[in-house]
């Protein structure tokens, strides 16, 4: 029987256009990275779970097989920023969409009490921009 504790240290995603993306997650989503340009992976710092990125072209070595990727929207994931206040998320929404983040939905209030809204990187991953819950 496994007994050790497992936790999420790390969320990867698998890109088709690197350069595109990294600069996408550093400069709009305004996450953090050392990223060189040369390396088929990178990381993002920030709160919470690590982010890492390796290049789609590299990954069928690395695996062994050939792995098959959705087109358009990714409906298999979705990556979620909690920016705390409700009011918070029609801000961080509007300013990512200006700044260059594809509009899924706009602002939000969901039944389950917090506010939302979604974007798209360019790979068509959904990136939730969302509150915390209230009462």
């Amino acid at each position: 029987m496994f007994t050790m504790k497992l936790k999420i240290d790390m969320v990867g995603l698998f890109v088709a256009d690197m350069p595109g993306m990294v600069a996408f997650y550093r400069d709009v989503m305004g996450l953090e990275t050392d990223w060189d340009g040369a390396c088929p992976y990178a990381e993002f710092r920030g709160a919470g779970v690590r982010l890492g990125m390796f290049e789609r072209k590299h990954l069928p070595a690395l695996l062994g097989q050939e792995p098959g990727y959705p087109n358009g929207l990714n409906g298999t994931l979705e990556l979620a920023m909690n920016v705390g206040e409700p009011a918070n998320v029609d801000k961080v929404y509007a300013e990512l969409c200006e700044k260059g983040a594809r509009p899924v939905y706009a602002p939000r209030d969901e039944p389950w009490k917090m506010r939302s809204s979604m974007v798209a990187d360019p790979d068509g991953n959904l990136i939730e921009i969302g509150s915390d819950f209230w009462q």
